[in-house]
């Protein structure tokens, strides 16, 4: 890909709400690598927002910040990763003052590692706010992909504070679905609506002839598939469940890891369905080889204040694969062409027989097309086109 020219030969300082190193690859990811390939990026991993349990997942992270907290920054995918050594204690006031000295310090040490000056702070958390002193950023970029606040263990509070006064001194904020855009433009006089898009040109290879993941070929035809985290926060079980003892007749895939961002999911019941199908992670660019082998695509979220400002990266996939698509009525999907909406499961049983019925070669074809403008480049181009309008560029201090 082509990166637009005010996205070229720049420095960069990401932080993140993730670690790099991850079963699932998000926004954050697939942005950062496709800006390394014109740029010096760092990424910063996750600050712990979310408190800490005593569970497998948690205690390995745990470990392993305690490891690379003060190490320098290291090479990966193109990129450097800086693991700062933070404490996620969010809300206490102890702890965010340890944190307000402590992040500086190391992020400041590994930029100028690398050599950074005045670098692009580029953050998808508000709590970057305590690195523009020591950054002294020649452009402030907050990305709202999420409401992350409203996740479980995040001290709302706080987080909502920070994003305020963060939105507030950002030249530019990027925001993902309705509900983040009207909210970040209370906050911000330069708001960019940038929903999630894909990586299209990867995924219509899923209309090319050419292998299917095994176990998805295993399956007994429809085959609808789901791909993503299989995560009780986000996916509606009880849905999934009820349409799978409707039509026992339809293979019901779900890929991806159990448990990601809830590590309480319990998918025993589920998984007593004899044609829901637990597969599963890939590797993200074997995924084309996943839906190559599927009917329909299905995004059966729960509906609540977490995911009332989603908008799935798996929508422009399941697309340009040319999958008919089934979701429920997610507010950030209103309106989105090619997007069958159903509020429970008869609904999704109904739409779902229409939108079979009603497939083909043609169709998947059209989908994919349109598709096409939803890609990576796409989006770099309209943010290259946003930061080129901003009004003025911040004063070398």
């Amino acid at each position: 890909m082509s990166l637009p020219p005010v996205l070229q030969g720049r420095d960069i300082v990401c932080v993140g709400f993730a670690d790099w190193e991850t079963d699932l690859w998000t926004n954050q990811h697939h942005l950062m690598a496709r800006l390394a390939a014109g740029n010096r990026v760092l990424f910063v991993e996750s600050l712990g927002l979310r408190r800490p349990q005593l569970a497998g997942r948690d205690l390995r992270r745990i470990a392993r910040r305690l490891r690379t907290g003060l190490q320098p920054p290291r090479p990966r995918d193109g990129l450097h990763v800086l693991s700062p050594l933070v404490v996620p204690l969010h809300g206490n006031a102890a702890a965010e003052a340890l944190n307000t000295r402590l992040l500086p310090a190391l992020v400041a040490r590994a930029a100028r590692r690398l050599g950074m000056h005045r670098p692009i702070l580029w953050s998808y958390v508000p709590q970057a706010e305590v690195l523009l002193e020591a950054l002294s950023p020649s452009l402030v970029v907050y990305h709202c992909v999420d409401d992350i606040a409203a996740h479980e263990r995040i001290d709302t509070a706080s987080f909502r504070a920070a994003e305020t006064r963060f939105a507030a001194r950002a030249d530019l904020v990027l925001a993902s679905a309705p509900e983040l855009i009207r909210r970040m433009r209370e906050l911000s006089p330069n708001v960019l609506a940038a929903p999630n898009v894909a990586d299209t040109e990867l995924f219509a290879q899923a209309l090319e002839d050419g292998p299917v993941d095994p176990a998805i070929d295993a399956l007994a035809p429809p085959r609808l598939v789901f791909t993503g985290a299989i995560s009780a926060i986000k996916l509606d079980m009880a849905l999934l469940g009820e349409l799978a003892r409707m039509r026992p007749d339809w293979s019901i895939a779900l890929v991806g890891p159990v448990g990601l961002g809830d590590p309480h999911t319990d998918v025993a019941a589920l998984a007593g369905e004899p044609n829901v199908h637990l597969l599963g992670k890939r590797p993200y660019e074997q995924l084309p080889q996943v839906l190559r082998g599927a009917d329909a695509g299905l995004i059966p979220y729960v509906r609540s204040e977490l995911t009332n400002s989603i908008f799935p990266m798996k929508v422009y996939e399941y697309l340009a694969a040319g999958l008919p698509v089934v979701s429920t009525p997610l507010p950030a999907l209103d309106g989105v062409a090619d997007v069958a909406v159903a509020p429970d499961a008869q609904g999704f049983r109904e739409r779902l027989e229409a939108e079979l019925a009603a497939d083909g070669p043609q169709r998947r074809t059209e989908r994919s097309r349109a598709a096409e403008e939803h890609s990576w480049d796409a989006r770099l181009q309209q943010i290259a086109a946003a930061i080129e309008a901003l009004p003025t560029t911040r004063e070398t201090p």
